[in-house]
């Protein structure tokens, strides 16, 4: 899991530093999750790499890492995502997940990988529900 990212970074961005630093084909899933209301990612996303050599690169590369592609002073945390580890658990847990609905654009989903390569997401086995719709702005005093 990488934490204090940019929340002005995409998917796409998050992806291209990743390959940028040597990764491509070293991970697996990658989901940066958004904040409708905000219009802007939450700081943090889920990366599943392929193997423990690649876990311990990673570490190096991105804990404490600050040379992002757009201005900001926030420096990256790496840590273990916690319940998900693994391609399979991260498929688990979001295939009936909202975020895949069909009404949630493309970038702000979930991707998996095979060998560098993007791959379909796995289909879900049940009804996906919408995600909930924004909530109303607090008034302004």
């Amino acid at each position: 899991m990488m934490r204090n990212l940019p929340n002005n970074y995409t998917r796409q961005m998050l992806l291209e530093l990743l390959d940028r630093y040597g990764f491509q084909g070293r991970y697996d899933f990658v989901y940066l999750p958004h904040d409708f209301e905000r219009n802007a990612n939450l700081g943090y996303a889920f990366v599943n790499l392929t193997n423990t050599d690649a876990v311990a690169a990673f570490w190096k590369a991105f804990d404490g890492f600050g040379r992002w592609m757009l201005p900001t002073a926030k420096v990256c945390q790496v840590s273990w995502s916690g319940p998900h580890q693994g391609l399979q658990a991260h498929i688990q847990r979001y295939r009936n997940s909202p975020v895949m609905h069909k009404s949630v654009p493309e970038e702000y989903k979930p991707v998996v990988f095979r060998n560098g390569h993007r791959h379909p997401f796995p289909s879900p086995n049940r009804k996906i529900k919408p995600p909930p719709p924004k909530a109303p702005a607090a008034p302004t005093r």
